[in-house]
């Protein structure tokens, strides 16, 4: 809290899997947990450090993005806190529509640069075609493949287990013009080149990631939540890339190690036959050397995302 401020009062009003909200009357401050989620599971373990450097990095993207789009940040109150501005969430899609203001647009939007992750298993599975991603007819697509342009889609923000969208529905679903779609698009693209300018410094490919955005009282655009993180966007080292490796700097780096243990494919498989949420297999508990791993990747990557030191 800066110097001068008075104490407000706050009321938990979410907790989500990595990150608790705090209701401070005109504002909301993020309480940043040291959890971990994949596959929308939380993991029953904690990662020492995670939350303070997520906050931190967050922070900072904002800062290098100020000039492209405005964003909800108001101030660090903390390791691990800030406080940010205030949007409505609206749950019932039907009271959303173009003359909608003030609001969480429910959708998170997704910009790839590069096969893999969902897409490539989407791809490998057939449910997207490679020239749909801008490959020739019949390509087969090789993890870790620069795509020949930028693939932005989107899913699904307040349910359960985030869906992927068509256009149309993203449409239907969010209140968005075509013309604020493609204004959104355009700003992620700007805001990726910043992010692939700066950690390509760092020796870090930017590999993917998603953001999300509200309309203010005027209906401008306002990125919120955090972007450009290790828990939001993929990364890799661009040396060892270039020696033909593809070494996970982020979350992803967690999401294999469950893909390894065939954990993944069990929880894919349940899904797909449609077993109800609350019976899906439970996701287990990483080992401790998983856990120091995984910790010093989290503050090993505020260092290369921000070109500054993390204090702990």
């Amino acid at each position: 809290m800066a110097r001068g401020d008075t104490i407000t009062e706050e009321v938990p009003i979410r907790k989500g899997k990595v990150k608790e909200v705090y209701d401070r009357g005109d504002s909301l401050q993020f309480k940043f947990t040291d959890q971990i989620s994949v596959f929308d599971k939380v993991i029953p373990s904690m990662i020492p450090h995670k939350g303070a450097s997520l906050c931190a990095t967050s922070i900072h993207w904002f800062d290098s993005t100020s000039d492209i789009v405005d964003n909800h940040f108001i101030s660090h109150d903390g390791p691990g806190r800030m406080t940010v501005r205030k949007f409505d969430v609206i749950s019932d899609y039907s009271k959303i529509d173009g003359s909608t203001t003030n609001y969480l647009i429910p959708l998170e939007f997704i910009c790839r640069h590069y096969a893999a992750g969902s897409l490539l298993d989407r791809l490998n599975s057939g449910k997207v075609d490679p020239t749909f991603v801008g490959f020739p007819a019949g390509h087969t697509v090789k993890y870790g493949e620069p795509l020949p342009e930028p693939f932005f889609e989107v899913t699904t923000k307040l349910e359960e287990i985030d869906r992927n969208l068509g256009l149309e529905e993203a449409l239907d679903i969010s209140g968005l013009s075509m013309e604020e779609y493609e204004h959104i698009r355009e700003v992620v693209l700007k805001m990726d080149e910043v992010i692939a300018r700066e950690v390509g410094g760092r020796e870090l490919i930017h590999v993917d990631g998603k953001k999300e955005f509200a309309f203010g009282p005027e209906r401008e655009l306002v990125v919120i939540d955090t972007f450009g993180t290790a828990d939001e966007d993929r990364f890799w080292d661009s040396h060892r890339y270039d020696l033909g490796e593809h070494v996970e700097l982020s979350k992803e780096y967690v999401r294999r190690f469950y893909r390894d243990t065939s954990y993944h494919a069990t929880l894919m498989e349940a899904r797909d036959s449609g077993v109800p949420m609350s019976e899906e297999p439970p996701i287990p508990p990483l080992p401790d050397e998983m856990v120091e791993k995984v910790s010093n990747l989290y503050l090993d990557m505020y260092n290369r995302l921000t070109g500054k030191m993390y204090e702990h």
